[in-house]
């Protein structure tokens, strides 16, 4: 497995810990700022592509919101099965397994 593969799997890890414990759903902005405190410092593009993936993968929900400013934004909310993986009850292709203890 490349190192492009084990990152990509571990962010959409944190992303689902993140949301799981943190009340279920959060803006892109606020994960990227989680993920920047484990270590990814990402793209916002990069951040996007996670979130698609994770929601094709039926582990969290998107909403695209519009707010005055003109930016879109992008709200997740974690779906059981995310926060499944999140807890490490299941796993899932694309995902880092969560290990003992963490």
């Amino acid at each position: 497995m490349s190192l492009q593969n084990v990152l990509a799997e571990d962010r959409r890890l944190v992303v689902l810990r993140l949301l799981s414990e943190g009340g279920f759903r959060a803006n892109e902005s606020v994960l990227r700022k989680g993920l920047d405190a484990f270590g990814h410092r990402i793209a916002h593009e990069l951040m996007r592509a996670d979130l698609a993936f994770l929601q094709e993968h039926g582990l969290l929900r998107i909403e695209v919101l519009h707010p005055p400013s003109g930016t879109e934004l992008w709200l997740a909310q974690l779906t059981d099965a995310g926060d499944e993986v999140a807890r490490g009850v299941s796993v899932h292709p694309g995902v880092a397994r969560r290990g003992p203890g963490d």
